[in-house]
């Protein structure tokens, strides 16, 4: 009887240690060999095509978004206090973008930011600071609060166009979750170099994520795209070929028409240390912005802060409040 209860004994322990082994957790959803979608086919020229479809024919986007900062990050020493952040997004090629975020429920205004292409300005009235500086003049700060760039989400929002004379080469791509085809552009010069990887996933042929590398392979951003859905956008569907309701699923080159967005999208700034997730609640595609509203004025009283420059270095004209102007700290509206 000891002997049995003994081997009894024995038994249940090994089976519980193997029960805990197989639950640890590994961060990584793997789909069910069963359970993946059949891979779909393309040729280069047709992911290209697909890709500057979007690339080429997305002019303006007017959006609602929610931030969910990660944890530690520089956009969390803003946002963290609030939890979330409700955020309305405007941007326009080339180069200009706006973002005002707000807290929930009270509606208090959290930060304000703009870009022209060529300065960053960002309003942060709970701070009570007015931060400028130049684009190309990039330098991070001790200070997390003063890296913020509202430039950084053009990467993610409008996409550059392959152009003809860029070469591109492709390759596959298979992982536990998903298979894919991923399109290399490449920097000329004396020795190549790569200047973006784009990512097609096979089960549905829509871009999964892109990533931009700067000089020595150095990995600038890493956006990720999920959640396809259609744009309600009249204007959009009207144009839109065939009722087609896949902007990035494989298409003739000529059709003109943006009729999906990705309504989850990560973007990662590893040199930057911050990942910031965007929850699209609401998008407009191609509608008319008004320059006005991509002005930003610093607020009366708020204090100057120079990003990346000198105090010989600071321009007269930023050394003052430009009054209480209301596009300085008005949303922009979010149409739908």
């Amino acid at each position: 009887m000891r002997c049995v209860q003994t081997c009894l004994l024995s038994a249940t322990l090994a089976a519980i240690s193997c029960g805990c082994h197989g639950r640890t957790i590994t961060g990584r959803t793997v789909i069910p060999q069963g359970e993946r979608p059949v891979a779909k086919d393309a040729t280069r020229e047709e992911l290209l095509a697909a890709y500057n479809v979007m690339a080429r024919n997305t002019k303006t986007l007017n959006a609602t978004v929610e931030l969910k900062p990660t944890s530690g990050t520089r956009y969390s020493g803003v946002i963290e206090e609030y939890h979330e952040v409700k955020a309305f997004l405007l941007a326009e090629r080339p180069a200009q973008v706006r973002m005002i975020g707000q807290a929930p429920v009270i509606g208090k205004t959290v930060f304000d930011m703009a870009s022209d292409g060529e300065t960053f300005r960002v309003s942060i009235p709970t701070k009570n600071k007015f931060l400028v500086g130049s684009v190309a003049g990039e330098r991070n700060s001790a200070k997390p609060i003063e890296n913020l760039r509202p430039q950084h989400l053009l990467d993610a929002l409008l996409w550059p166009e392959i152009r003809k004379e860029e070469a591109v080469t492709m390759r596959e791509f298979n992982n536990e979750q998903g298979r894919y085809y991923v399109l290399t552009v490449l920097r000329g010069g004396y020795q190549l170099e790569v200047l973006r990887e784009i990512w097609f996933d096979r089960a549905n042929l829509q871009v999964a994520r892109i990533q931009h590398f700067g000089p020595k392979g150095t990995l600038l951003s890493d956006v990720s795209f999920a959640d396809w859905q259609p744009v309600d956008n009249s204007a959009a569907q009207t144009s839109a070929p065939n009722g087609s309701s896949n902007s990035t699923a494989i298409a003739p080159a000529q059709a003109p028409s943006i009729t999906s967005f990705p309504r989850t999208i990560l973007l990662d700034r590893p040199h930057d240390d911050y990942k910031l997730e965007l929850q699209v609640t609401k998008i407009a595609v191609n509608e008319e912005i008004p320059a006005d509203r991509f002005k930003l004025e610093q607020p009366a009283g708020s204090e100057l802060v120079h990003i990346g420059e000198t105090a010989d270095a600071k321009p007269a004209t930023e050394s003052k409040p430009q009054g209480n102007k209301a596009q300085g700290n008005k949303a922009p509206e979010n149409k739908e």
